[in-house]
């Protein structure tokens, strides 16, 4: 009886909870451990690589393993993973728009830069910094800095908090329990405290109040889920490189992306090289070929295309005879503001331009035109002779690139010397759509992500593609027309653009941005480095395996196959590890507001606490424990249907409407132990008691109702995990069934037990349970009649 009665001052009782603490914390540890595990094996399956010299011989390590003065080679498509003095570079040309935003590419050196040029980072063009990418080129240097001690060391982190969604939700729902805390603990303070007298034990029951309101478990829970979502979406080929991105890759409404590889196939063929009227040229595959096999930039399914044709019969010795005469000299690599690459190539005394790129950018750097070997002006009729060839190509879904040359007299490349070309002719590629692509976006539209399609392309390469795979292309906008838009047209046209067309990398920022202002959430797909920025702009960002390694890096969700069809399995496995997340924050939510709503009413009425301190808090700590198999519950198939919001906007409601109904049976339960079975067991009323009689009566109550409100929660649970009717429509997973069914019966028998006596419980007689029985019938009964209405007023329920 001292344990009773002294409770709030006894040794016991700190040591109990301080117990419950070290059971929770072990759990939690145990259960983040191995969620840290499954995603850095996960992780490893993608990081990224970079060449080191270690031991007099160039291998391949993981960028987090490298230390100052490591010496590392940088190719075309790298990430730069360190801040670097080069020692070493030939044609290397760089991207920082990432981290300045400046879209300028940028050429870098080796020499040693002559005293007070440098004025700031900008100026140091034998330097590197962590986070720019290669464009083109390769490279040496000495590593200067690594991690936060890098020049723009704080990217990362800058980049983490940007990208804040899940944050930002988990915020949401912190603050509508601060509310409810808010008004609830004061109320039971002064409730506890006017009617009890004892105002430190009303300060202390007000404090368990406020943790049984709170989701103890909720981190952990969450880290289980996400854990177990990001294992199977490594079964579906799906990496997540961030498990907080999970939240957004379930939420995303939105999927842009680019065409090359993801609409179409990866292997493009080249079917024609041909002069400017469309005959059969070997000069201008010649030179596309040179312009191919020199450009040092980030290799791209043209390029090879064009270097493949030396494998074509008969060719083989054509090709390197061809390699032997011309010697590369120069390059100016390709950029997507300018949209072609420019290679210096020489031959004994002779020097040639050779350019090849966008049809539109070439054709209008071009004065002369030259047909069997007669050049002429460029003029109306040139113009009116490339649109005569090249348009029908273009609408049947071929892309098209020009080819032109200028004699030269010097050895290096400058942007002037760009102009002036003389068009040659054409190369023509072939882009076949991919046969799932078609019901690959047909599923995704099924799961309300809408397709986008953000392309460099050609308007009518895209649209044609497009168009034979389903997607809407009445309205679609090309790059140029996207900057005649003013501010207030534009949110409202590329809301209602599902095909993008010639874009440049800050052009497809600038539509990522836009949708997301409009409220969506937005994923982009992306695997080349003209693709980066948006990856790093969007809501998560996705890459493939075969993707730059600058992309990968950026990327926050990495698929092993450039495939629709694998997005849209991880979409479902992502969105089934939130809707478990889901239903743990709102139904424990509610329920713990029901039983706090309950203990503020009853506060006020009864002459003693309806529950001890210890008992409210393992509860709520045995409730958790239970909860931990949900993330191998099963979720309904119309859970998955939608995009999922994580936010607190709905949990309020929801508490509020399933919280009060707990409570409607808590007080008739407590009238039912108040008025009929503790009088009947103890021999009188409460009043009409004393000393010992009073706390066996306080026992009982106490008791009755822990085992009403643990048998309502734990059931409610299997009431509330779905829309449909429970055990019948949608049975939970087998883990999530023997757990709850083994909790609540061990629960029960607790209270017969020893350990039960000494956390202040006692045996109740066989009558109660009758009445338990009948009450928790009615409850499930009740709550399934309110959860239709709520389904039929709000169309949703987690």
């Amino acid at each position: 009886m001292v344990l009773v009665s002294n409770f709030s001052r006894n040794v016991t009782t700190p040591v109990i909870i301080l117990g419950m603490l070290l059971t929770s914390g072990v759990v939690r540890f145990v259960q983040e451990l191995r969620a840290k595990r499954i995603a850095d094996h996960l992780t490893q399956m993608v990081s990224s690589a970079v060449l080191v010299l270690r031991d007099g011989q160039w291998v391949k390590l993981s960028s987090t393993e490298l230390v100052v003065g490591d010496q590392v080679r940088l190719l075309a498509g790298d990430r730069v993973p360190a801040d670097i003095r080069l020692t070493a570079a030939k044609d290397l040309f760089v991207s920082q728009s990432v981290l300045t935003g400046e879209s300028a590419i940028v050429e870098k050196s080796a020499g040693v830069l002559p005293r007070g040029q440098a004025r700031s980072y900008a100026d140091c063009s034998n330097l590197v910094f962590m986070g720019s990418s290669v464009t083109g080129g390769t490279g040496e240097g000495i590593v200067l800095a690594v991690g936060e001690d890098t020049v723009y060391g704080g990217f990362s982190t800058a980049e983490s908090h940007r990208k804040n969604g899940f944050d930002q939700g988990a915020n949401s729902i912190a603050w509508v329990l601060i509310r409810f805390m808010a008004v609830l603990i004061p109320v039971v303070f002064m409730a506890c405290g006017l009617t009890k007298g004892d105002w430190i034990s009303a300060f202390l029951f007000a404090l368990s109040v406020a943790v049984g309101l709170t989701p103890e478990m909720l981190p952990m829970v969450i880290n289980a889920c996400l854990a177990k979502g990001s294992a199977a979406m490594g079964k579906k080929q799906t990496i997540v490189k961030n498990l907080n991105s999970i939240q957004n890759f379930g939420a995303m409404d939105i999927l842009c992306t680019d065409k090359t590889g993801t609409l179409t196939g990866d292997q493009i063929a080249l079917e024609y090289y041909m002069d400017i009227l469309g005959n059969e040229s070997q000069a201008v595959l010649d030179f596309g070929y040179l312009n191919s096999l020199y450009h040092t930039g980030v290799k791209n399914h043209l390029d090879e295309a064009v270097v493949r044709c030396r494998k074509m019969p008969g060719h083989r010795i054509h090709y390197q005879e061809l390699e032997g005469q011309y010697q590369k000299l120069d390059e100016l690599p390709f950029d997507h503001e300018r949209r072609f690459a420019s290679v210096l190539v020489g031959r004994g005394e002779e020097k040639l331009l050779l350019v090849k790129g966008s049809i539109r950018e070439v054709c209008r750097r071009c004065s002369w035109i030259e047909y069997k070997g007669e050049r002429r002006s460029m003029g109306g009729e040139g113009s009116a002779s490339v649109h005569a060839i090249v348009d029908d190509m273009l609408e049947d879904g071929m892309k098209v690139l020009a080819v032109a040359y200028k004699p030269m007299q010097r050895d290096r490349l400058s942007g002037e010397d760009e102009n002036g070309l003389i068009l040659l002719g054409y190369l023509a590629f072939f882009d076949a759509p991919k046969q799932s692509a078609a019901a690959a976006i047909g599923r995704l539209q099924k799961l309300q992500v809408d397709v986008r399609v953000l392309t460099g392309d050609n308007r009518d390469v895209a649209v044609s593609i497009c168009r034979r795979l389903g997607i809407d292309t009445a309205r679609n906008l090309t790059g140029e027309e996207l900057e005649r838009l003013t501010d207030n047209e534009r949110p409202v046209a590329i809301e209602r653009t599902a095909v993008f067309s010639e874009l440049s990398p800050k052009q497809k920022v600038q539509v990522v941005q836009t949708l997301r202002a409009n409220g969506h959430t937005v994923g982009f797909l992306g695997d080349g480095m003209n693709d980066l920025p948006a990856v790093v702009e969007s809501d998560v960002g996705i890459s493939v395996d075969t993707a730059a390694e600058a992309v990968k890096e950026a990327a926050d969700v990495v698929l092993l196959k450039k495939d629709l069809n694998v997005l849209e399995e991880g979409i479902q496995e992502g969105r089934k590890a939130f809707a478990n997340v889901s239903k743990y924050i709102k139904i424990t939510a509610s329920s713990n507001f029901g039983n706090i709503f309950s203990i503020v009413i009853a506060s006020v009425f009864l002459p003693f606490f309806p529950m001890t301190s210890l008992q409210l808090l393992l509860l709520n700590l045995l409730y958790d424990l239970l909860c931990l198999a949900l993330p191998w519950d099963h979720v309904d198939e119309a859970a998955c249907a939608r995009p999922l919001e994580w936010s607190g906007r709905t949990l309020g409601r929801f508490m509020r409407f399933f919280g009060p109904i707990s409570s409607f049976f808590d007080i008739s339960t407590f009238g039912y132990l108040f008025f009929v079975l503790c009088p009947s067991v103890c021999g009188g009323g409460f009043s009409h008691l004393q000393g010992v009689e009073q706390v066996h009566f306080i026992l009982l109550f106490q008791t009755g109702w822990f085992l009403e409100s643990m048998w309502t929660q734990v059931l409610i649970l299997h009431l509330l995990r779905t829309r449909n009717v429970p055990l019948v429509q949608s049975r939970p997973s087998r883990p999530v069934m023997l757990v709850t069914l083994l909790g609540t019966a061990l629960f029960t028998l607790l209270t017969f037990t020893p350990l039960g006596e000494w956390m202040g419980m006692t045996a109740l007689p066989p009558v109660y349970f009758v009445f338990l029985a009948g009450t928790v019938l009615l409850y499930l009964l009740w709550v399934t009649l309110a959860k239709k209405w709520y389904i039929r007023r709000y169309h949703e329920l987690l």
